[in-house]
């Protein structure tokens, strides 16, 4: 009827994408500067203002069956003046959901990531003008199973992981070959369903981390055997509440016998949470095993915990803050590090194609290990389109 309101969009600074074949993409361009008083984050780190550019992309299926999923981005640094540094790292993750016969499902994923490795790597490598280039080709395939409040799932996972060679102050390259490793993966979940709501469930993993090279330039054979069990729940209150969170015991057993096991308990969360419309609380968190190569050493546990929180303050105004909390132990010695960081930025879409963007960071790292301490401060602004 001609004069008739018309209904409101429910969010009209929202991408609209590019469709393309069976797919749906959007991507979103990010470009802007970065002044930063420790431009590598690293113990000896010299103040730099950067280029920062960003291109993000989501791809998703409209199949009228099953489900496939694209995810990436890729960010490009260069010093215009400060501290030299020049990065470029990226990922991109596949997901494929397909329905079989009989409530059983299968879930493929693949992914590929390449970032320099962090100066604050707990591998130090000595008289390096650049850090080397981290490789990692990743996969899983998971079969999940109903029957009747029972759930059952196996899922089989691979993880390779390549360095490139290190660049040396004083000419030359030195390999890092020796700390290529693949770690193979079974892992066996059975939950039972209390509630829609609930679901409480146990894990037993099993796994084998394979080095190419069977003995590294120290003399020690580092591939391991590794076991896991877990314990903990899905929860599931719709917009509300929805994820999971376990804890439990891991143990890599290393083929050398002169090293110890690394072993620790785990925890694991990716929770998300909606208290209000507009708002999202977040929390993440994950227990990572990290090989080394140092002379009579057997590596290191990494705890890491993420709080988010995104709030649309007005239609077109989007504010985000994050929190986080590192905290890597050493096995066999008492060492430890400690990275505590904080992050808050806002968007403001001048329409639904652009934006202006800012956001300050902050992150500290103290440890009882010599000239590992750090302090990072950052402020980006910039441009932010999407088609």
């Amino acid at each position: 009827i001609e004069g008739r309101d018309k209904s409101a969009e429910d969010d009209p600074f929202a991408a609209t994408g590019i469709k393309l074949g069976s797919f749906v993409i959007r991507p979103t361009l990010e470009q802007g500067l970065t002044a930063s008083s420790n431009a590598d984050s690293s113990s000896e780190g010299k103040p730099a203002l950067l280029s920062e550019t960003t291109l993000r992309f989501n791809a998703i299926s409209d199949w009228r069956e099953n489900l496939a999923v694209i995810d990436g981005y890729g960010t490009f640094l260069k010093t215009i003046s400060g501290d030299e540094v020049q990065e470029a790292r990226g990922r991109v993750d596949g997901t494929l959901n397909v329905d079989l016969d009989n409530d059983l499902r299968a879930i493929a994923k693949l992914g590929y990531e390449a970032a320099p490795e962090s100066a604050s790597s707990p591998v130090v490598i000595e008289g390096t003008v650049e850090q080397p280039v981290r490789q990692t080709i990743d996969g899983s395939l998971a079969l999940e199973k109903d029957a009747g409040k029972m759930r059952f799932a196996l899922t089989g996972a691979v993880e390779h992981d390549i360095y490139g060679d290190a660049k040396l102050s004083t000419g030359g390259t030195l390999s890092q070959k020796d700390r290529d490793s693949t770690l193979y993966t079974a892992t066996l979940r059975s939950g039972y369903e209390i509630s829609p709501a609930i679901t409480p469930f146990t894990e037993v993993e099993i796994g084998r981390r394979v080095y190419d090279l069977r003995v590294d330039t120290n003399g020690f054979e580092r591939s391991s055997t590794r076991l896991g069990v877990r314990a903990g729940a899905e929860v599931d209150l719709g917009e509300k509440l929805a994820g999971e969170f376990s804890a439990g015991w891991l143990r890599e057993a290393i083929d050398d016998d002169r090293l110890p096991a690394i072993s620790g308990a785990t925890v694991n969360a990716d929770l998300r949470w909606s208290p209000e419309r507009g708002t999202t609380i977040g929390l993440t968190g994950q227990t990572i095993v990290e090989g080394t190569t140092t002379a009579n050493e057997s590596g290191d546990i990494l705890y890491s915990g993420r709080l988010t929180g995104e709030r649309e303050i007005r239609a077109n105004l989007i504010g985000n803050a994050a929190l986080g909390v590192d905290w890597r132990d050493y096995i066999g010695s008492d060492g430890h590090d400690l990275t505590l960081s904080a992050e808050a930025g806002l968007t403001w879409w001048l329409n639904r194609y652009a934006g202006l963007t800012t956001r300050a960071r902050t992150e500290k790292q103290t440890s009882n290990l010599e000239g590992r301490d750090y302090t990072a401060h950052s402020i980006f602004v910039g441009v932010t389109l999407q088609p």
